[in-house]
């Protein structure tokens, strides 16, 4: 079972931000960006474009890891 939601570092448009989550989803999250065929930090540049205003990154991260394996 997973720990606590652990901090990771991304870069985003030439910013270091970070995010908050547990092992899991960070990596469900590399798998889906290998899958891809890109990096963390473009994946989670998609991500973030494209996620409602609302919606916090690390919520849309999990949101899509979830799609991911969900869709398989």
């Amino acid at each position: 079972m997973s720990e606590a939601p652990r901090k990771h570092s991304l870069t985003l448009g030439g910013h270091r931000t970070s995010v908050s989550l547990e092992d899991e989803f960070w990596a469900g999250f590399k798998a889906l960006a290998a899958e891809r065929g890109l990096g963390i930090n473009e994946t989670a540049r998609e991500i973030d474009a494209s996620r409602d205003p609302g919606t916090g990154l690390a919520t849309a991260i999990r949101l899509a890891v979830l799609r991911y394996y969900r869709d398989r």
